[in-house]
């Protein structure tokens, strides 16, 4: 699954690249950088060495070989958005738990689990928005920030009680995509701050 969820991210990042007219190089580092970002600052952050792609650098050639399969797949890919939209989603909440489980092996207090959590599921793409001048999906509106958060506090609520480790897994990644899912199908989306005043 954690294989599946690098490459779609590498995926979409490649295609965000074709539409900033990226070359190749540049696409190819795009879709790694989405794909394993997320991870690699939560790892620097916490001092959890070594980096993921340094430990298997397979992972790098598996995110720039889908990157750039991407460009030759490029013009079949509106039709497959709903299968995209729903891998992603797979992608945020399984990193999530990913990232929650790393800190808690370095026993870490729960306020950095969480935020282990949520770096590892939603950095990645804002490093994509970033390179490519877009305002970063987790700071719009859209329910993407707050899925990562409600997986992550079931997995650790559920490790804390210590129910069955796969149960908690399963459950919380279901939470967490039917809720994405449920956001994405009906527009749920958080307030937005609109401040238009001149303060001069």
């Amino acid at each position: 699954m954690y294989i599946v969820a690098i490459i779609v991210e590498a995926m979409s990042a490649a295609l965000a690249a074709g539409r900033r007219s990226m070359d190749w190089v540049g696409v190819c580092m795009l879709g790694s950088i989405t794909a394993l970002g997320g991870g690699s600052v939560r790892d620097m952050l916490l001092g959890h060495y070594p980096l993921s792609w340094v430990q298997h650098p397979h992972y790098l050639l598996i995110t720039a070989g889908a990157a750039l399969v991407t460009i030759g797949l490029a013009r079949f890919m509106h039709r497959l958005r709903k299968i995209f939209l729903l891998l992603d989603a797979v992608g945020l909440v399984l990193f999530t738990v990913i990232g929650c489980n790393v800190a808690l092996e370095m026993q870490q207090p729960f306020i950095i689990v969480i935020t282990a959590g949520l770096i590892t599921g939603c950095v990645g793409g804002v490093l994509r928005d970033m390179l490519c001048a877009d305002i970063p999906l987790l700071f719009r509106s859209e329910l993407y920030a707050t899925v990562s958060v409600v997986t992550g506090l079931i997995y650790v609520a559920g490790r804390g009680v210590e129910l069955p480790h796969d149960f908690v897994t399963v459950l919380a990644m279901m939470v967490g995509l039917v809720l994405r899912v449920m956001a994405l199908r009906f527009n749920w989306s958080m307030p937005k701050f609109i401040y238009t005043r001149d303060l001069h």
